[in-house]
């Protein structure tokens, strides 16, 4: 019961985000600065929450204990041998032996794509908003036309 109000509880901000981030491709604003870069740092947060999950995955701190309660054995001339691949930032793995790793597989990838469209977005943002003011600066200014007004 607990992990169903966890995820509620996780999921109402969730989609409230998403239909903030959403919206303005429903209205068709979404070509501007503040969009992309919206969209870069909803990229980044959800970075973070892929990097932790995967460098937190298995059920306890030990990963001895945590590949016993995944029923794979654990290897300890295997992880002596490889004693840096669960210590690197990237790409995560904490093998348990040669053919189990605790990491899901789709955490690498997620990070790797993740992070591409965080650096895209802010970059097509940075553009957006290099060209929305070259075209401001280039405009002649408007001009006034001069009446003469009598006040009563």
């Amino acid at each position: 019961m607990g992990v169903v109000a966890t995820g509620l509880c996780l999921a109402a901000p969730g989609l409230f985000l998403l239909w903030l981030w959403g919206r303005p491709l429903l209205t068709g604003r979404w070509k501007t600065p503040g969009w992309f870069a919206a969209t870069a740092g909803l990229a980044t947060v959800a970075t973070a929450v892929t990097w932790f999950l995967g460098a937190f995955a298995g059920s306890s701190m030990s990963s001895e204990e945590s590949c016993r309660q995944a029923g794979v054995g654990y290897d300890s001339a295997y992880r002596a041998a490889h004693w840096r691949e669960s210590s690197r930032w990237f790409p995560l793995h904490d093998r348990c032996n040669a053919t189990h790793d605790l990491v899901p597989a789709w955490i690498n990838p997620a990070l790797v794509l993740l992070s591409l469209l965080a650096v895209l977005c802010l970059g097509a943002a940075v553009w957006l908003a290099v060209v929305r003011h070259r075209t401001t600066m280039s405009q002649p200014p408007a001009r006034r036309s001069w009446t003469l007004s009598v006040r009563p």
